[in-house]
C-alpha cells in the first residue's frame, strides 16, 4: 500500500510544480503575441518605433522570448504588469541577447539592462517599480541612444497621441 499512495505521489508531483519549472523545462518558443506599436522618443527628440507583443497574462509573461532564436531591430515584446511593481527578470532558456527597458507608470525610462546574457539564471531587477518591462534585440538602447529618462509612447501608459 505504502508503494501505491508514493507512486501516486510521485505521479502528481509535476502537477503541484511551480509554473516556472514547467517553462524552463519546455523547449518550445510559444506562439507569436498580439503585436501593438511603441514609439521610444530619446532626448534629442528622436522617435523609434518598435513593433511589440503584448505580453498581458502571467502565462504569456512567463515564457516570454524564450526558445526564440531571433528578433529583428524593430521587434520586441511589452510585458504589462497592469500595475506598478518592482520587476525582476531572467534570461533561463533565452536563446538570444536581450536589451531590458522597464518603463514607469507615465511612461519614462526607469532603468535599462543592456546584453543581458543568453541562458543565465541571473535576476535583473528595475529596482523601482514600474507599469511595464520591454524586451528589444540585444545592442539596440546602444545602438539607438535611448537611455534613462527618455520617453514611450504606447497605448497603456495612456500616451499613445502625445508629442
Amino acid at each position: 500500500m505504502k508503494r501505491l499512495v508514493l507512486a501516486l505521489l510521485v505521479s502528481l508531483l509535476p502537477l503541484c510544480a511551480p509554473r516556472t519549472a514547467w517553462a524552463a523545462n519546455t523547449s518550445q518558443a510559444q506562439a507569436p503575441l498580439a503585436k501593438e506599436d511603441l514609439t521610444i522618443i530619446t532626448r534629442d527628440g528622436t522617435p523609434h518605433l518598435f513593433h511589440v507583443e503584448m505580453a498581458i497574462t502571467g502565462d504569456q509573461q512567463e515564457i516570454g522570448l524564450m526558445w526564440r532564436t531571433s528578433l529583428a531591430a524593430d521587434q520586441g515584446m511589452l510585458f504589462d504588469f497592469g500595475t506598478s511593481k518592482v520587476s525582476t527578470m531572467w534570461m533561463d532558456n533565452t536563446l538570444i541577447p536581450l536589451d531590458m527597458v522597464y518603463i514607469s507608470q507615465d511612461g519614462t525610462v526607469a532603468a535599462i539592462t543592456e546584453d543581458a546574457v543568453p541562458r543565465s539564471l541571473a535576476i535583473d531587477s528595475s529596482q523601482v517599480p514600474v507599469r511595464a518591462t520591454l524586451e528589444l534585440a540585444g545592442g539596440i538602447t546602444e545602438k539607438l541612444d535611448i537611455r534613462v529618462g527618455d520617453r514611450v509612447k504606447q497605448r497603456i501608459f495612456n500616451n499613445a497621441g502625445a508629442n
